[in-house]
């Protein structure tokens, strides 16, 4: 664990109650909730924002205006790009079936989660509850509305799957085998099975 304290820019609006995992970098105009938890090593950009309770594991890049409503939960390696939108309420109202102004206890918030190594691009919205799976890839632009499956690149409003995608993020590549993909950077090997699942191979 690196000992470097945490960076946060005296412009960023940090709760004293969250916590900020050392040598993380928080930059200009960036507003960290209350009582959530930003792991080590990571950078959260220009003007993003991470409500209450939002969790990011360690070395996650949160980039410049992307706003993380709670309850999301990421996990470690996990890469945000500018202007991502994580929703929170399924059934979004201002107000309730009477007029009045909702507050706090009107409606309850469901949050997105995302697994290791997985990444969000620039202006895509990731409506909760979905998850998104180990070292996937979301478009930039797309609109998740439905769980993504680990390594599934999707793309599309609704997102879908159109390609795999290994640990280096870039497309695999067919083999003699149907069921069997390669990494072009790396040689990893992944095998695809019934259901829209793919695996690494040990």
């Amino acid at each position: 664990m690196p000992d470097v304290a945490p960076r946060i820019a005296p412009t960023a609006d940090v709760d004293d109650r969250a916590t900020i995992g050392p040598g993380t970098l928080v930059w200009h105009l960036a507003q960290i909730r209350e009582h959530a938890v930003v792991g080590q090593e990571c950078i959260i950009g220009r003007g993003a924002y991470l409500g209450p309770g939002v969790r990011l594991g360690d070395r996650c890049k949160i980039q410049n205006h992307a706003l993380v409503y709670e309850p999301a939960v990421l996990a470690d390696g996990v890469f945000v790009g500018p202007a991502v939108v994580f929703t929170n309420d399924y059934f979004p109202r201002a107000v309730t079936p009477d007029g009045a102004l909702k507050t706090g206890d009107d409606w309850h918030a469901v949050g997105v989660t995302v697994h290791e190594g997985a990444s969000i691009g620039a202006r895509a919205v990731c409506v909760a509850p979905v998850t998104i799976g180990r070292w996937a890839t979301v478009a930039a632009g797309a609109v998740v509305t439905r769980d993504v499956p680990d390594f599934a690149l999707v793309a599309g409003v609704p997102a879908r799957r159109i390609r795999w995608v290994g640990r280096a993020g870039i497309p695999l590549e067919a083999t003699d085998d149907a069921a069997t993909w390669r990494c072009p950077e790396t040689g990893s090997l992944y095998d695809e099975h019934a259901d829209d699942v793919l695996t690494e191979r040990s």
